[in-house]
């Protein structure tokens, strides 16, 4: 690691400084099919300790040029914000599930399988502040074709289309969450690229399931996972997974503000006990949604019934 240490890690430092972020150490890992990665941890500047942000690059990357450049101080600042979040890992779905994601097996590795694809290993669990201890373990596949859109197939250029695809991959119910389990296939296709726009393209949304999203993320993220402390509204992530944009979620946020179901500070927010008293309500959308990612099957095939 002589050469990274000289080259890379003086500019990730740098960027990483900018970004308000400190860098805590720098190890070597290896990849899933073997190869050499540096495994950097950052936390917030001056936070006490606790929230980390682990990136994982392969050994050989050099993120030194412009166009990477660009892309890796844009996804540290984000992260910077993201780790303000008493629960940074987590994310909520439009249908109110909160899930924490994790081990996710940075960088990419190309398909064993012998197909055409690139691979990154992950885990989401349920995230509801209870004990059933519901997961999924996943394998996002991206084409060879698809990866040409791609800066590069590293962690900081990828993550954010990753975790959306699983996001919608469990909107479609196609996830289902198990105590144990094999790895579920999670593709992502040139269907959530449009190449007209220059952009990618999750689901499309309204003004209603946008606020919908914005409550059920703070009462989930804040309210029941982080003890009623700010959550970043104004992430790009979920801007991209909602294809809309970070200031139209903060102008819906004030909205909600005005309404009294939030407290907004600048690009975070906490629940009011108006929020707060809708318990059953978000409890009874996660049983929905988490019964929809179940396979339903035909009880009249089962017990014989069906013509076939």
């Amino acid at each position: 690691m002589t050469e990274l240490k000289s080259s890379l890690i003086a500019a990730f430092d740098d960027a990483a400084t900018k970004a308000g972020l400190a860098m805590q150490t720098v190890a070597q890992g290896g990849s899933a099919d073997g190869r050499p990665t540096t495994v950097f941890e950052f936390s917030l500047a001056g936070a006490a300790a606790g929230r980390s942000l682990k990136l994982e690059l392969s050994e050989a990357f050099d993120f030194d040029k412009a166009h990477l450049l660009a892309e890796m101080a844009a996804h540290l600042a984000e992260e910077a914000k993201r780790l303000r979040n008493p629960r940074p890992e987590c994310y909520v779905t439009l249908e109110g599930l909160p899930l924490a994601f994790g081990n996710f097996e940075w960088p990419f590795h190309r398909s064993t399988s012998g197909a055409d694809t690139y691979i990154v290993h992950g885990e989401i669990s349920l995230a509801d502040g209870g004990m059933r201890n519901l997961h999924a373990k996943i394998a996002a596949s991206v084409t060879v074709t698809f990866a040409e859109i791609v800066p590069a197939m590293e962690q900081p250029y990828a993550e954010t289309f990753v975790y959306n695809a699983v996001r919608k991959t469990i909107d479609m119910g196609q996830l289902e969450f198990l105590k144990s389990g094999n790895r579920q296939p999670v593709p992502v296709t040139t269907r959530y690229y449009s190449r007209w726009q220059k952009k990618f393209v999750f689901t499309e949304t309204d003004d209603n399931a946008r606020l919908a999203f914005l409550l059920s993320k703070v009462y989930w993220l804040s309210g029941v996972l982080g003890a009623s402390q700010p959550v970043w509204i104004a992430d790009p992530r979920d801007a991209q997974y909602l294809n809309t944009t970070e200031a139209e979620l903060l102008r819906m946020a004030g909205d909600e503000a005005a309404q009294g179901l939030l407290k907004l500070d600048g690009e975070f927010a906490v629940p009011t006990p108006a929020l707060l008293a809708r318990a059953d309500q978000y409890s009874q959308a996660l049983e929905r949604a988490l019964s929809f990612t179940k396979p339903q099957f035909n009880e009249a095939m089962r017990s014989g019934k069906a013509n076939m």
